[in-house]
């Protein structure tokens, strides 16, 4: 039956593996987190707004700071999300890989090809 698959161009139980293995997802920033971040930023903006309505302050140096921080935690959050995984996962990649390179050569070490005769 994969013989009749691989003829009209269907796909093997091989091939599906292979390539759910080999291909890795792009990550991209979950709207919600961003949203959150982003609602965070203006809640604390509001707030600050609010504040000095209610005092008469004028704005200091400190507090401007610290609205920054907030809208920075947005873009942060992003980056983090977007950026972050994949270099993650290609490094989690290249460890797998040179945990199988060195497996193989602890299995399969020249001498015992020499010595294996089937």
């Amino acid at each position: 039956m994969d013989f009749v698959n691989h003829l009209f161009g269907g796909s093997s139980d091989q091939e599906n593996q292979y390539n759910e293995f080999n291909s890795t997802p792009k990550h991209s920033a979950d709207m919600s987190h961003e949203l959150l971040a982003g609602a965070a930023s203006f809640a604390a903006a509001k707030a600050y707004a609010d504040h000095c309505k209610k005092n008469g302050k004028p704005t200091s140096h400190a507090e401007a700071k610290e609205l920054l921080a907030g809208f920075a935690g947005a873009f942060l959050t992003h980056e983090a999300e977007t950026r972050g995984r994949d270099a993650i996962d290609a490094h989690k990649q290249k460890v797998a890989q040179e945990k199988a390179e060195k497996q193989l050569e602890e299995t399969f070490v020249e001498e015992k090809f020499e010595t294996y005769n089937p």
